[in-house]
């Protein structure tokens, strides 16, 4: 894929040799002794002491070059930057060092078009796309650019960096760029030509975690690419069964993370991350049912059924959702504090219908007192040990075994009938995997 720099550069220089190995002594000896060395570059591939130095994490020979007002965006033979150099390679402490002292990230190499954030992503280095992102939402870029538009770049080919992530089986950076405005459903093709999403490149790539973690965003299930091949033929022309199987049109559909959601202006990181697991939790459910009696199992770690059943003596004593009796409250409204499990909050988005009025979402409301859902945190659970002394904890995702709760001894119909999770299933556009709320919100976008 042309992503390493060349191996063929002439590294016997002493001076290139010392930056590759970390030999600062040597290199200050030698820069002092005649400053011109600096401008320096290999014979073939034009590599600077800053980019030998960023390919190889020597954070000390890259901070003294810096030091010594050596330009940070310096090109090599196919106009990469130590940056991009750093970010394929993984070298966190020279990217943060780099990003400090002012590296562009909005620099084109020749070879695909691709910024440093494109390096990062294909490379699978989830700390050195961070970092990059956490920059380009507080700097010119956010203001020049936008910060959503950066997040979706696009390659010579039209790819952006979730295009190649999903591409390389990099669930984490899918999952990081997805939570930072990437488009799940953005193509390759432009100017109103069909193209392949990264649902499509993941059915190629075979990874179960990129291909739940995109059809739990909102990804097409019937979006054809240029081919005319939705991403199911895709999966099974790479022979990737298990894949195919849960990307069939015929198989029960995903729940998707709701539209309603951002709507809410201060959705608190943790109560955040505990809505995501509920969703992934619930739509392990629908691919264990998709899955049963094949040869094919959800073996990642990140799909696994491992402490869903946690100290059920502490979880008996928490608080319990009022809504389906059977989760611990796990989120809380902030202004009302008023609580629900993370499951009846996504149920409670789901649900949330357009005005016909206006044809515009609104932001749910608080099923409890009617009031407007502005921020939503995580719960402290209030436990009684056995003095019969309160204390606050904060809340594990405790799950419960279900309990003998019926509508008899109280549960409302209505509110549990909102929190069940068949009932999510029959939320989405039908095949598409994408809840009524994502469709109107897409065509508010395009008008």
């Amino acid at each position: 894929m042309g992503q390493g720099p060349s191996c063929t550069a002439n590294d016997d220089n002493g001076l290139f040799r010392a930056a590759k190995l970390g030999d600062l002594e040597i290199l200050k000896i030698q820069i002092d002794a005649d400053p011109s060395l600096l401008n320096q570059t290999t014979l073939y591939d034009r590599r600077s002491l800053l980019h030998i130095a960023a390919a190889h994490g020597q954070i000390d020979v890259l901070s003294w070059l810096l030091d010594r007002s050596m330009k940070p965006d310096l090109l090599n033979r196919h106009k990469q930057t130590p940056l991009m150099v750093a970010a394929m390679r993984g070298k966190i402490s020279c990217v943060q060092k780099l990003l400090d002292a002012g590296a562009n990230i909005l620099m084109f190499d020749s070879l695909y078009g691709r910024t440093c954030l494109h390096y990062a992503a294909y490379n699978g280095h989830s700390d050195c796309l961070q970092a990059i992102l956490s920059v380009a939402r507080s700097s010119h870029v956010a203001v020049s650019w936008g910060y959503a538009r950066f997040v979706n770049i696009r390659d010579r080919k039209g790819a952006t960096p979730l295009h190649l992530a999903a591409r390389q089986r990099q669930s984490d950076c899918v999952h990081i760029l997805l939570g930072n405005g990437a488009l799940v459903c953005c193509s390759t093709g432009g100017h109103g030509y069909p193209g392949s999403t990264p649902l499509h490149l993941a059915a190629r790539g075979g990874s179960l975690d990129c291909v739940c973690e995109l059809l739990a965003w909102g990804a097409d299930r019937l979006h054809r690419d240029a081919s005319g091949r939705i991403p199911y033929v895709v999966a099974l022309k790479h022979k990737h069964g298990a894949c195919a199987a849960l990307l069939n049109p015929s198989s029960a559909e995903p729940l998707v993370w709701p539209s309603p959601l951002k709507f809410i202006s201060e959705l608190n990181p943790e109560a955040k991350l505990l809505l995501e697991q509920a969703l992934m939790e619930a739509n392990r459910e629908r691919e264990k049912s998709i899955l049963k009696g094949m040869a094919y199992s959800i073996l990642s770690p990140s799909t696994s059924d491992g402490g869903t059943d946690d100290d059920l003596s502490e979880a008996s004593e928490a608080e319990q959702c009022c809504i389906c009796f059977e989760q611990v409250c796990t989120i809380e409204v902030q202004d009302c504090g008023h609580r629900m499990c993370a499951h009846c909050t996504l149920a409670l988005c789901c649900h949330s219908k357009p005005n016909p009025a206006t044809g515009s979402l609104s932001a749910p409301v608080c099923p409890f007192c009617r009031s407007g859902i502005a921020c939503l945190v995580v719960a402290k659970c209030i436990i009684n040990d056995d003095d019969d002394n309160d204390f606050d904890i904060s809340c594990p995702r405790l799950r419960r075994s279900r309990q003998s709760w019926n509508l008899s001894e109280g549960g409302s119909s209505s509110f549990k009938a909102l929190s069940a999770v068949g009932s999510f299933s029959k939320m989405g556009a039908h095949g598409s995997g994408r809840t009524l709320s994502e469709e109107w919100t897409d065509k508010l976008d395009l008008n």
